[in-house]
């Protein structure tokens, strides 16, 4: 009888250890409808603040910056990867890499393509 109540107790460990996908996963996919709907500000105020600062060129705001720059149009998601506050979001026509931070998670870079035995190219990166 004892046997039995600690098998409850290792299941309720184990799924507690699990990683979080969808809520990466839905920053991600919120991101890209902001972009589409060309609400270039709110998809400003979903990245990391070191992205943001970083992105636009001198006398340009984040959204101009946005606006121009080269990203895929989003879809829907493929895989989800969730290492601790960092995670990597691929969707059908883009790869993000996220942050988590105390409000959620935030887009750290966008438009990243694989390149051979580097890190990935972002159009958009801190």
């Amino acid at each position: 009888m004892r046997n039995l109540l600690i098998w409850p107790a290792l299941a309720l460990v184990t799924v507690g250890c699990a990683p979080d996908t969808a809520a990466p996963a839905r920053a991600a996919e919120r991101f890209h409808a902001a972009l589409s709907a060309h609400h270039e500000d709110a998809a400003c105020a979903m990245l990391t603040r070191k992205t943001a600062e970083k992105l636009p060129d001198p006398g340009q705001t984040c959204a101009e910056a946005l606006r121009e720059a080269k990203l895929g149009p989003g879809g829907s998601v493929t895989s989800v990867s969730v290492w601790g506050d960092a995670a990597q979001v691929r969707l059908a026509g883009d790869t993000l890499f996220l942050h988590r931070f105390t409000d959620g998670w935030r887009v750290k870079a966008a438009g990243c393509e694989p390149v051979r035995d580097l890190p990935y190219d972002c159009e958009v990166e801190d």
